[in-house]
């Protein structure tokens, strides 16, 4: 079954006078929704314990968690003290999603700075597989790292880049952001070829696991001549990408993704405008 859900609280969750996290589970439950990302792009600042009492909250309401991993993550940075030093943000992130219940973090693989993308892909490698043999030493063989595609044009992060992460392990599956994509390309994902094309390779380089399971970010997003500008909500007839298009080409490949909504403070109402299609109950 495909989930939808949020990344984040938005101003629907506000909107009702909710406050805390404990009362995220239910929000999203009555909303309709299966999923949630927990953000900690600014540190993972949740404790175990707090973890731990959230866990069977999002269980009994149908829930599913991921976690975004700290934006500071540099699998490719030129400074070893960094790159090396980013598998403890990795680590951090998988003990909480596991404390969540969840089993998946979303991590930002970096930037090519001065380097090729060539040396910045062959340094992001070498620190993914730092961070898988990481987590199956620590007890946690069970985490699904996702790395992202990215927006900026300078970052690391196009589809072949992260498939090529992909390729270290099975577990590892990737996260398609596609307004990520859209951006990076200048409006790239403009008709349900473009779509197709992204499961085709997802599909050819990774099997038909990861293809149908993957991990997913949608949002529309404005972009420059760098790629991605700022996130937008389903209002916006400017700038992609089409949800309806991807999700056509999903169902066609009949994919049970994760799709995680980012838009500009209507994740959760937009997020549930996708189940819906998704779900053929749009009108």
């Amino acid at each position: 079954m495909a989930k939808f859900g949020p990344a984040g609280n938005g101003i629907d969750f506000y909107d009702k006078g909710l406050k805390h996290t404990e009362q995220v589970p239910a929000f999203l439950k009555e909303m309709g929704l299966n999923a949630f990302e927990y953000q900690c792009g600014r540190g993972v600042n949740i404790s175990q314990a707090k973890a731990l009492s959230l866990a069977p909250v999002f269980a009994q309401n149908g829930i599913t968690v991921s976690l975004h991993a700290p934006y500071y993550i540099s699998m490719s940075s030129l400074d070893e003290e960094k790159r090396l030093g980013s598998l403890k943000y990795v680590y951090q992130s998988a003990q909480a999603v596991k404390a969540l219940g969840g089993n998946r973090i979303v991590i930002h693989s970096g930037s090519c700075g001065k380097q090729s993308r060539e040396q910045a892909l062959y340094k992001a490698l070498d620190t993914m597989t730092k961070a898988r043999e990481m987590l199956v030493g620590n007890g946690l063989s069970d985490i699904i790292m996702c790395p992202e595609t990215m927006g900026k044009i300078g970052q690391l992060g196009t589809l072949e880049e992260v498939i090529a992460l992909c390729e270290i392990d099975e577990s590892i599956y990737p996260c398609i952001d596609f307004g990520h994509l859209n951006a990076r390309t200048h409006g790239g994902l403009a008709t349900g070829e473009d779509f197709d094309a992204i499961f085709e390779l997802i599909l050819n380089k990774l099997g038909s696991e990861r293809a149908k399971h993957f991990h997913s970010h949608f949002s529309k997003i404005e972009y420059t001549e760098g790629g991605e500008k700022r996130h937008l909500t389903f209002e916006d007839r400017i700038f992609g990408p089409s949800y309806e298009l991807m999700l056509d080409s999903a169902a066609k490949y009949g994919c049970e993704m994760t799709v995680i909504c980012e838009s500009d403070g209507t994740q959760a109402r937009d997020a549930k405008t996708m189940k819906d299609y998704f779900e053929g109950k749009a009108v």
